[in-house]
């Protein structure tokens, strides 16, 4: 690839959402997540077998991804899913497997 060809801004985000979805806890923490009406106060890794060190990390890997937002109230945190880029992604995710169709069926 040419060096000085960019990514374009739409390839950067659906990039940045596949790798926090690219491990099994991160999908297990969204879905649980996902299936509340509120945000989730307390500890994630008491509903999840995860660690609660290896929450952390996934929590932090969803949060840049901007799939999930969440705020520090006294010694609990509260978490959520980002409902607006939840459907970006959705949207990203469609356009992109739509539009990377082969045309011509298999290609092997």
């Amino acid at each position: 690839m040419n060096k000085n060809k960019k990514y374009t801004e739409q390839q950067e985000k659906l990039a940045r959402f596949a790798k926090a979805l690219g491990h099994p806890a991160r999908i297990a923490i969204l879905d649980f997540l996902a299936k509340r009406d509120t945000c989730f106060f307390g500890g994630i890794n008491d509903e999840l077998p995860i660690a609660k060190a290896t929450v952390s990390q996934h929590l932090k890997e969803l949060k840049n991804a901007g799939l999930i937002q969440g705020e520090i109230e006294g010694p609990k945190v509260k978490y959520c899913i980002n409902r607006e880029n939840w459907a970006l992604a959705k949207r990203a995710f469609g356009e992109f497997f739509c539009n990377c169709q082969s045309k011509k069926g298999n290609c092997c």
